[in-house]
């Protein structure tokens, strides 16, 4: 895979490489800017082709603005 994929989860084409293996060629590990999936280029083919992730876990581009905010994780309690 030389070129930035589409995204498995979204489909969006907003992917872009975030790291290489040191050595060339051993794998790369590619992320969507969009519903900010990560996924590494050595993974099974239903987490790395779109016709193949599974559909329970699937996003449409059109409803990520509409998903729930997950709310900020607390500060720790004084003791």
């Amino acid at each position: 895979m030389t070129q930035n994929p589409i995204c498995p989860r979204c489909r969006a084409n907003t992917t872009g490489i975030r790291a290489a293996s040191v050595p060339a060629g051993v794998w790369t590990v590619f992320g969507c800017n969009t519903c900010f999936y990560s996924w590494r280029s050595t993974e099974p083919v239903e987490n790395v082709d779109p016709d193949k992730y599974p559909p329970v876990f699937r996003l449409r581009v059109e409803d990520i603005a509409n998903l729930p905010i997950v709310p900020a994780i607390p500060p720790l309690r004084q003791k």
